[in-house]
């Protein structure tokens, strides 16, 4: 460990700072404002720099190692029981000092560049995917109210919105039709951003080996690949498949005391949106083995499995079953940047 510690409390425009010597006393604090904090570090010697893995913290990191010092990023929710009565600045960098004594919390890995632009065009492609989902459910709720009924889907949904307001004889009043008009005319730019995003994801990662391996798993497509590409980072940090699917909270959630295991359902932990794509990349293989198998065309092991847990189990919890099947082999098929085979044995 260097012998000075800086614990950082990042924010937009006014940062807290607490330094620490080898025996992990604070015998410095600073509060200021951006500008000097970004020259505080400048001509300091190299030393050990803490923070919360939160918004900006990737960047500041990388500024910080291009200057030769070391950054540690740690998870908020690990660093917030060392906090004290006190919610304030100079206690949440106190309690970044104390939390970065313990061996048990592991460092979130710094994001590079191209890693954060794979993630921000996820961002940006959820949110305007999200826009869609509730302008089409408007127009659903507003049509209900005069005794039109809309199903569910996007493109049975529009088509049928367009011809409802297209036809006269519609229970729609005239003063209401334009407005949701407009509405339906503007789901259209949303759905060509969505597919811009998806495009500019395939060009950036034509060439990703790893991105292309990892495509050819069952459930695993674009969205999947990028997305994971973009979180884990190094997948080596890992080391086993339970590691990785348990970061990823697929695995079952533990309530154990003395001889009397308990296990319930899956912990739910790490990322939300890499949780959610392989959940539904699951579900899409186990459609997509039912299909195979009615056309009588031969299934791999892993289909096969994924059939039969399904007829013990049923069909959700096959589902998540497959998925966190899948979490491992995408483990294993990044770490040992091999291809896909469904019919492999350990």
């Amino acid at each position: 460990m260097n012998s000075t510690t800086v614990a950082v409390d990042l924010a937009k425009n006014v940062f807290e700072l607490a330094v620490a010597d080898a025996e992990w006393r604070i015998v410095e604090r600073h509060r200021l404002n951006r500008t000097r904090f970004a020259r505080f570090f400048v001509h300091r010697a190299p030393c050990q720099v803490v923070m919360e893995a939160c918004g900006s913290a990737h960047h500041w990191a990388r500024r910080l190692v291009a200057e030769g010092h070391t950054v540690r990023l740690l998870p908020a929710h690990y660093v917030k029981p060392y906090v004290g009565r006190s919610k304030t600045d100079r206690a949440d960098a106190a309690a970044l000092i104390e939390a970065a004594r313990s061996s048990q919390i592991r460092a979130v890995p710094i994001k590079t560049l191209e890693q954060q632009q794979l993630q921000s065009l996820h961002r940006l492609r959820s949110q305007w995917l999200s826009t869609r989902q509730r302008y089409l459910a408007t127009l659903r709720g507003i049509l209900r109210e005069f005794g039109i009924v809309i199903p569910l889907g996007p493109s049975v949904a529009k088509a049928q919105v367009g011809a409802t307001l297209a036809a006269a004889d519609s229970a729609i009043p005239e003063g209401l039709r334009p407005a949701l008009a407009q509405m339906l005319q503007e789901i259209a730019p949303l759905e060509e951003k969505i597919l811009s995003v998806e495009r500019q994801l395939a060009t950036l990662t034509r060439a990703d080996e790893r991105a292309q391996q990892l495509r050819e798993i069952p459930g695993v497509g674009l969205l999947t690949s990028t997305a994971l590409l973009s979180t884990v980072g190094d997948i080596q940090r890992f080391p086993s498949a339970r590691h990785f699917a348990c970061w990823l909270g697929l695995t079952p959630s533990e309530r154990s005391s003395a001889e009397r295991r308990r296990l319930g359902k899956i912990s739910k932990q790490g990322d939300v949106y890499c949780r959610t794509l392989l959940v539904h990349g699951a579900r899409s293989a186990l459609l997509a083995a039912h299909r195979a198998q009615r056309a009588g065309k031969p299934l791999d092991r892993l289909r096969h499995w994924a059939l039969n847990c399904e007829r013990v189990r049923g069909h959700n919890k096959a589902t998540v079953a497959l998925a966190n099947r899948l979490a491992r082999i995408v483990w294993a098929t990044w770490k040992y940047q091999r291809s896909f085979d469904g019919n492999w044995a350990a």
